[in-house]
């Protein structure tokens, strides 16, 4: 059972965001001040890449680990009430993500995923950044 009702979850809900998180600034700050300029939510591509690295053919998506399936502990919950809901809205965006990616990587595009997870190590998330842009 919810210890929320309708009325208070659907308010909490409402105040996740799909875009300008803070992972995606987190990253978007960090390649900034690497020297890279890139576009944001690319609506003319698959997906609408959340960083788009027009010049380097590159993308970057920054995923929310409950929201993406990732298989850490935060990416493994599984929500207490409106299960079947949740499975189905979950594993929707998991094939809708896989779609998408076949598409940019068809358009000749370099995909690179960010895991909300890895923000939490930044050392480590700055070299895997560098790693895939200067390649």
């Amino acid at each position: 059972m919810d210890n929320l009702t309708k009325k208070q979850r659907s308010y909490c809900m409402s105040k996740i965001k799909s875009k300008n998180t803070n992972p995606e600034i987190l990253v978007r700050s960090f390649i900034h001040r690497m020297g890279y300029r890139f576009r944001l939510h690319c609506k003319e591509l698959p997906g609408k890449p959340d960083i788009v690295l027009p010049r380097y053919k590159k993308i970057i998506f920054v995923h929310g680990c409950f929201w993406h399936r990732h298989n850490c502990r935060y990416g493994r919950v599984i929500p207490k009430t409106n299960k079947k809901y949740w499975d189905n809205k979950r594993k929707g965006n998991v094939e809708r993500f896989k779609k998408n990616a076949s598409q940019l990587k068809k358009l000749g595009w370099n995909i690179f995923i960010v895991w909300e997870c890895q923000t939490r190590d930044i050392e480590k998330l700055k070299n895997k950044i560098s790693d895939f842009l200067d390649k």
